[in-house]
């Protein structure tokens, strides 16, 4: 055996201090290579992948998926050999390896694809909050190949299996890692030992442990439905359901919630965690420290929408997705432009006004994970076709789960687009630390005055939320005007 090393979970971005592991993209003995992700993290802040800082066999995974991590913990313990190229440079603390991005970083790290790898220097580990730290075996009991590494892996070491999940990476190499260690479990005859309890480990991925979690589901004594055994979503629900309507305990274990009381029949508790713990956070400080005022406007957009069907057309929008946010988008950066004072922030501390030098322009994005505002950076500087590449790729990365802590961190004016909701419009909070936030309701057909007469018009309402310290009635009113008549006539554009 090489030598041992362990990766410490990195502070992917803005100070945090924990994160849950997702789940795991390799498998106990598994071969991996520089910069390959091991795993994927949840952060209060986004859904990140840590790629490998060194190449070699994996030889433990220290916290199961699903478990909350301290910053600066070890979760992986990789055999670097002690004849890779890659493992050599790491140990002699020479250049980075090939794949490594960057070269020194803050405290002897050197930083990776997100946030640093392991640090070269010493230091002081923070203590571990209780339950988080994996439980060590007796000295008696271990090989001495685990003695040689400081933490047991809570994982059974996978059997010497002469096939090996095929990785591409992203979320398809997660299901292969799970797909892999199923098998795993299936051909050693579900002989896999739960840590410390000396049961059998049921099958189950990461997604549905979580759920069994919440629901206070016992996964030990669920016979799942799945290929091979793999307990699924629906034996969790079914299982609970089971328990709530007749008030009795599954497996031996009441429903309860985090404060550990009974929970009623039918009733459901959600652990408050990652991007929603943060998300509630901020808009309480937002909602208690900045003076909201809404206003609101009606705009007939048929001309935007005839507009936006002739650009979707041509050939510099091919590929790209023309829709209507993106003309609200553009509108509100030519807006902008003409009134600064609407894209600053209050500094509480220094009592000063910061207007903005760029336009960060958030886009509030409901995710599964819950709801998160990435911002395209320096948006004003980008053409048409620019900006409606930057908004799709923005969406979609979010959707995925992809989006980083950089990406969503530095905003300075938001739009948030309830019309794909079907919803006509709201009174949108401020996104701490902006100023103002425009609500984007549905395109509807109404019938409206239009040269005197009554016809069918495309209409949608605009809700211009903004911090009255900074934008008095005054300025928020021509702001929203100067929106609303762009996109009643895009041709404005060329006044502004």
């Amino acid at each position: 055996m090489g030598e041992l090393r362990q990766f410490a979970l990195p502070d992917v971005g803005e100070g945090l201090t924990e994160g849950e592991i997702l789940q795991w993209l390799v498998a106990v003995g598994d071969t991996v290579t520089v910069n390959q992700p091991l795993c994927e993290v949840e952060t209060a802040k986004a859904a990140v992948e840590l790629p490998s800082p060194w190449a070699g066999t994996v030889t433990a995974l220290l916290y199961e998926a699903g478990t909350m991590v301290d910053v600066g913990a070890p979760i992986i313990t990789i055999d670097t050999g002690g004849g890779s190229p890659e493992a050599a440079a790491a140990r002699d603390g020479g250049e980075p390896a090939a794949g490594l991005i960057g070269g020194a970083a803050p405290g002897g790290r050197t930083a990776v694809l997100v946030g640093y790898g392991p640090r070269t220097t010493e230091a002081r580990r923070r203590p571990r909050r209780a339950g988080h730290a994996p439980a060590a075996r007796p000295e008696a009991d271990r090989s001495p190949e685990t003695a040689a590494s400081p933490r047991v892996p809570l994982l059974a070491t996978a059997p010497d299996l002469t096939t090996k999940p095929v990785r591409h990476g992203g979320l398809e190499v997660g299901r292969a890692a799970e797909a892999h260690a199923a098998a795993e479990e299936a051909s050693a005859g579900s002989a896999a030992v739960a840590p410390g309890s000396g049961r059998p480990r049921p099958l189950a991925k990461p997604p549905v442990r979580k759920l069994a979690r919440d629901l206070g589901v016992d996964l030990t004594t669920l016979t799942g439905s799945g290929p091979g055994g793999v307990i699924t979503r629906a034996d969790v629900g079914a299982a609970a359901q089971v328990a709530a309507a007749h008030g009795a305990d599954t497996g031996g274990t009441l429903l309860r919630g985090a404060s550990g009381a009974e929970t009623p029949p039918g009733e459901q508790r959600i652990p408050v965690k990652g991007v929603r713990k943060l998300t509630a956070a901020a808009m309480v400080a937002s909602a208690f420290t900045a003076p909201h005022v809404t206003e609101f406007l009606t705009v007939d957009v048929t001309r935007m929408m005839k507009l936006r069907t002739r650009l979707a057309a041509r050939p510099e929008f091919a590929g790209v997705k023309v829709s209507p946010l993106l003309f609200v988008a553009k509108a509100l950066l030519l807006a902008v432009g003409r009134h600064p004072m609407v894209n600053s922030s209050w500094d509480e501390a220094a009592q000063e006004i910061v207007v903005h030098g760029q336009v960060n322009l958030g886009i509030a994005a409901a995710t599964p994970r819950g709801l998160v505002v990435p911002n395209v950076k320096d948006a004003a500087r980008l053409s048409l076709g620019e900006l409606a590449g930057a908004l799709g790729e923005l969406t979609e990365t979010a959707r995925a789960g992809r989006t980083t802590p950089a990406d969503m961190s530095g905003g300075t004016i938001t739009i948030t687009n309830v019309g794909v909701f079907g919803v006509d419009t709201g009174t949108p909070i401020l996104n701490p630390g902006e100023s103002a936030i425009l609500a984007f309701g549905a395109v509807r057909d109404m019938p409206w005055v239009h040269k005197g007469k009554v016809k069918p018009r495309q209409v949608t309402q605009l809700a211009l939320s903004f911090d009255h310290r900074i934008i008095d009635g005054e300025l928020g009113s021509r702001f929203l005007a100067d929106v609303g008549a762009l996109l009643s006539d895009p041709g404005t554009a060329l006044a502004f």
